[in-house]
């Protein structure tokens, strides 16, 4: 299919982010495959998050389709940008078009991008993810790369306001080893594979962020158990089913 969208918006993404001195690392863009289809599960902290997974296939030279909420292509501004790369829209309603739509990505050669905890993490540390991940790669005979993001929701989280322009912030983006799930695998231990798999790559990068916050204030974007005032992760559910 024709690109003509796509590398326009990454290097506006890449130039942007330059400008404001956001310091990106990417480690571990080895283990995307270079070719093939393939699944990358990432985690969510952020709503730049799409942005910054994909960035993280750069190196690699692949990009990436991302699984979206429906909403996101009917709007004014993001719909045509979102179409013209060719995600794939998600109605919650009636999942199962979607997932058709992403294996047959993936067996054409595609990567394809998801965030398999659904929404954003308020405490920061991997929440209970969903087996569309490794159901869809299964299906397929692809890989999945789990990866994790960290520093992104500095930019922009939940509950807190949008601070697109603040400048010298470190993003980190981490790719980890692949593993290839088997159909007649059992979806609910590949799934607590993943979710492991995610959850040590992010505690890695959150070990190497380059800063800690600068004042007491500053700690909401610590997890609670590296001492941030971020919600725990049974605080961060609470909300969640209260939709606060």
């Amino acid at each position: 299919m024709a690109e003509l969208v796509y590398p326009p918006v990454v290097l506006a993404a890449k130039l942007m982010f330059r400008v404001l001195d956001n310091k990106l690392r990417v480690d571990g863009a080895e283990h995307i495959p270079a070719t093939g289809g393939a699944v990358i599960a990432c985690n969510h902290v952020s709503y730049l998050d799409f942005i910054f997974c994909g960035l993280g296939a750069q190196p690699a030279k692949r990009l990436v389709r991302f699984m979206a909420k429906q909403e996101i292509f009917t709007n004014k501004v993001a719909g045509p940008l979102m179409r013209g790369m060719h995600h794939i829209p998600v109605d919650r309603s009636a999942g199962a078009a979607s997932y058709r739509e992403a294996v047959a990505r993936l067996r054409a050669g595609e990567v394809v991008g998801v965030f398999p905890e659904a929404t954003i993490s308020r405490s920061f540390t991997v929440k209970e993810i969903k087996s569309g991940a490794v159901r869809m790669a299964a299906e397929a005979g692809v890989p999945v790369v789990p990866m994790a993001l960290w520093g992104t929701h500095r930019l922009w989280t939940k509950g807190r306001p949008r601070t697109l322009t603040k400048r010298h912030v470190p993003i980190l983006i981490r790719a980890g080893e692949p593993f290839q799930p088997k159909p007649e695998e059992d979806a609910e231990v590949l799934t607590k594979d993943l979710r492991a798999r995610m959850s040590a790559l992010l505690e890695r990068v959150q070990a190497d962020y380059p800063e800690q916050p600068a004042a007491e204030d500053d700690r909401w974007w610590l997890p609670a158990h590296l001492g941030g005032t971020a919600p725990t992760p049974e605080a961060a559910a609470a909300m969640d089913a209260r939709r606060e």
